[in-house]
């Protein structure tokens, strides 16, 4: 045998088929309801961009701000030269609430927060077109900057004069049925009178002067220029009573506040786009804590809110629970308010102010420095730190 042949071989064995795997398919079922919801997922994504975009007929009153006046105030250095200045050591701070239009979106997240009030149009800006209303609410500002610096400079014994400027329309008094010849429907916010039967009036003192004897129903021709013009026009008004005071005959508008002031020297408040004239007592004690020695605030954080008269006397104002806000977040401990505010206003503003930050009404320039000293603040003093 040949010894190369003499090998064995495994003998041959079948292997088992190979197992069949059978793939699972995904249950019709889980593709049905993935591509709706999808869609649907979109379809909230697409209205959520939509609604933070699209305007609506809402806006808002919500807090703003509690800044120092001092940042944003200078003085001439030429003009003053020979002045004293004084760099407040705890600077009186002003307060702002913001009034924006609302989208759809913004409009439904202020519904659902208890610091923004929502208002529609009417209740916003009444019969002025918001264009108007921004414009005089600028004007006022401006005004508003004008007094208090009359009064404090006054205050601290400087050589100080208001005068009177145009007659210009701030507002309208219109009756439940205004008649034809109404101011309310012959007249615009913005015009400024010139004339009252042919007789200039220069001023409110003019004006009223214009308007002594006469009665409620008599039709007064007024020469006016309209806003944005510049040529004169006449517009024949019926006279009415004053729904404040039934002895008075009025033309039926409110006035602008357009007085101007004389100073020794130029004060300047950057309010960049804020209106109104709310922030005139933080202006004024401001300007008396620049011009006078001392720490005015007695090292206290203080914030102060309310208009500013030539007289002195500090007026209401709105938005009370909102900058009471803005001034509670912004560390303030004392907020000095307008006594004139109605008792619910004052409430409210002590309720959301909490225990760390206490209201002070006030009702002139005299109680609020009378306040300051009460902390340990006014002229002269020196900071409790």
């Amino acid at each position: 045998m040949d010894a190369t042949n003499d090998t064995t071989t495994p003998a041959s064995v079948s292997l088992p088929p190979p197992a069949v795997v059978e793939r699972t398919r995904a249950p019709q079922s889980r593709l049905w309801w993935s591509l709706p919801l999808l869609t649907v997922s979109w379809l909230v994504l697409l209205s959520i961009v939509v609604a933070s975009v699209v305007a609506v007929g809402l806006w808002e009153i919500a807090p703003g701000s509690a800044e120092e006046v001092s940042d944003r105030m200078s003085l001439d250095e030429a003009e003053t030269s020979g002045v004293e200045r004084y760099e407040p050591g705890s600077p009186v701070l002003f307060v702002t609430a913001l009034g924006n239009r609302l989208t759809a979106l913004s409009a439904l997240i202020a519904s659902i927060d208890p610091d923004a009030d929502v208002q529609t149009r009417s209740e916003r800006f009444g019969d002025i077109a918001p264009s108007e209303q921004r414009r005089l609410g600028f004007q006022s500002m401006t005004t508003s900057k004008q007094i208090a610096e009359f009064v404090a400079l006054r205050r601290l014994g400087y050589d100080v004069s208001l005068e009177w400027g145009d007659i210009v329309i701030e507002q309208l008094v219109c009756a439940d049925e205004p008649a034809e010849l109404s101011a309310c429907r012959q007249l615009n916010p913005g015009d400024t009178i010139r004339r009252i039967d042919g007789t200039p009036v220069s001023d409110l003192e003019d004006l009223l002067a214009a308007l002594t004897g006469r009665t409620a129903g008599e039709v007064v021709v007024l020469d006016v220029v309209p806003h944005g013009e510049t040529a004169e026009v006449e517009r024949r008004v019926e006279l009415m009573v004053s729904p404040d005071d039934p002895s008075r005959t009025i033309i039926g508008i409110v006035p602008a506040d357009t007085r101007t002031v004389s100073l020794p020297f130029e004060v300047a408040i950057d309010t960049d786009q804020i209106g109104g004239p709310s922030a005139g007592l933080a202006f004024t004690l401001a300007l008396i804590d620049e011009l006078s020695p001392g720490e005015l605030t007695g090292g206290v954080r203080v914030a102060a809110t309310g208009t500013m008269s030539a007289d002195e006397t500090v007026g209401a104002i709105g938005a009370l629970r909102q900058k009471t806000v803005a001034v509670r977040e912004a560390g303030a401990e004392v907020f000095l308010v307008p006594a004139s505010q109605s008792e619910e206003e004052l409430a409210e503003a002590r309720r959301v102010a909490g225990t760390g930050l206490r209201i002070v009404p006030v009702a002139s320039l005299a109680e609020a420095l009378a306040a300051l000293e009460e902390l340990g603040g006014g002229i002269g003093a020196t900071a409790t730190l």
